[in-house]
């Protein structure tokens, strides 16, 4: 199995005054000019994604929307809670297993969960010096034998958005 790890675009800030709170806050137009470009990039991979995971917060929805669109998956797109900001690695772990039987499954999130799980996959843990830094619209891929997850998993690449958006 393939997982995807994509951290989602640049968002507006916390301490916008527009925004009421942190779950509201949207892809800026540049954040989500970015990612229009990041998502072309993803589909020169051409990536045969069985499913698009996402965490229900505006800008992660907003990020997997935008990839989903340029890929022709829309139909594919699921929120998770697992995905949320205040979840766990654990609870991403557990929700991820109805997901098993899939090869390639893009999970859009965020920081510092997204860090959390890749080290998780690899078979560490942050405090033991594994650790993945996602910039906003960064994807790594990681394959794994199975969930739940027993041997460690093999970090396979790592793109940064820039990298991503000039494959587009």
């Amino acid at each position: 199995m393939n997982l995807y790890l994509m951290r989602h675009g640049i968002a507006v800030a916390p301490d916008d005054p527009s925004i009421s709170s942190d779950a509201e806050r949207p892809l800026t137009s540049k954040g989500s000019r970015r990612m229009r470009k990041a998502a072309r990039g993803l589909r020169a991979l051409a990536i045969p994604f069985d499913c698009i995971l996402t965490s229900p917060l505006t800008r992660a929805r907003q990020t997997a929307e935008i990839v989903a669109s340029a890929l022709g998956l829309e139909a594919s797109l699921e929120e998770i809670s697992g995905l949320a900001p205040e979840s766990n690695v654990e609870h991403l772990m557990f929700g991820l297993t109805r997901y098993q039987e899939r090869k390639h499954v893009l999970l859009v999130g965020h920081e510092p969960l997204l860090s959390g799980a890749a080290a998780h996959l690899l078979g560490g843990r942050k405090s033991a010096g594994v650790h993945i830094e996602f910039k906003k619209g960064g994807l790594c891929r990681i394959e794994i034998d199975a969930l739940p997850v027993g041997a460690p998993g093999a970090l396979r690449w790592l793109l940064t958005p820039k990298q991503l958006r000039l494959l587009g």
